[in-house]
């Protein structure tokens, strides 16, 4: 079997699963081979070898049965990006990209990034805001060490210091902004999430029965540790809006509560600002 043959018998397989089966047989077949997307296609004709053919077979069947594409190539793009994940981390989302501009609009000098993940928020706001220092929280061990290896891969070990802890608890501040892509799913949404999404960690996920239960955590230990006029910027879900800003208003008394959509028009970060006037 050559190179054609394999990516077209793959996009064949995949259809039933995803919207892009041929790019996805084409990332699949690049890691195997460990040649680029742009090398395949100029060699069609390149034979695989039985290893890489039966490796490439065990991926599709994975990937078919609703495994997570960037789990089974190891990596996925982010802010224009690349970052390793493993199953002990959230797959990085393009809505999640809002959250950094936002951040970023700031010009912060001091972060802490709640719930770091991957890292993938904490090393795009150190690689573009290169005067910051951030701080990366995480109570999984095996994630930090994903987050650690992307801070390394993009050079900014030195600046992105990652502590394995509960949401803000070692920190005493003041910081001037918090960021978090915090579990929200609710509840009752579990049954509705697609297949792909019941491998991904349910700690990063599960925000409890109304999806509010870590966002409440986060508002009321936030303003302990944020310097007066500093931010919180929360990922929310896009049905969250109304009930996350009434929650905001509640908890932290005098504060700016705004919600901003992501790129596609849903409600999607919660930002609070301490101090601002009325």
């Amino acid at each position: 079997m050559n190179v054609g043959d394999a990516l077209q018998e793959g996009t064949a397989y995949l259809r039933l699963v995803t919207d892009t089966p041929r790019l996805e047989a084409e990332l699949l077949l690049s890691s195997v081979i460990g040649l680029s997307r742009a090398s395949l296609l100029a060699h069609p004709d390149q034979l695989l070898t039985l290893p890489h053919r039966t490796a490439y077979l065990s991926l599709l069947h994975s990937r078919a049965s609703g495994y997570p594409l960037p789990y089974l190539i190891q990596h996925v793009e982010f802010y224009g990006l690349e970052f390793a994940v493993t199953s002990d981390v959230l797959i990085p989302r393009p809505e999640t990209e809002t959250l950094v501009d936002l951040a970023r609009q700031f010009q912060p000098r001091r972060i802490v990034d709640v719930g770091t993940g991957s890292g993938c928020i904490a090393v795009a706001l150190a690689v573009h805001l290169p005067q910051a220092r951030v701080f990366a929280t995480d109570i999984s061990a095996s994630a930090l060490r994903v987050a650690a290896a992307n801070a390394h891969r993009h050079g900014v070990r030195e600046r992105v210091h990652l502590v394995c802890a509960d949401l803000v608890t070692p920190f005493a501040g003041p910081v001037d902004l918090v960021v978090s892509n915090p579990p929200y799913v609710a509840g009752q949404e579990w049954l509705s999430l697609p297949v792909s999404v019941w491998h991904e960690p349910r700690l990063a996920l599960d925000g409890g029965a109304d999806g509010l239960e870590v966002v409440r955590r986060l508002l009321v230990a936030a303003p302990r540790i944020l310097r007066p006029g500093g931010t919180l910027l929360v990922e929310i879900g896009a049905a969250q809006g109304q009930a996350a800003t009434a929650l905001a208003r509640a908890l932290v008394a005098g504060s700016r509560v705004v919600v901003h959509p992501d790129m596609a028009g849903r409600d999607r970060i919660l930002e609070l600002t301490l101090d601002a006037p009325l």
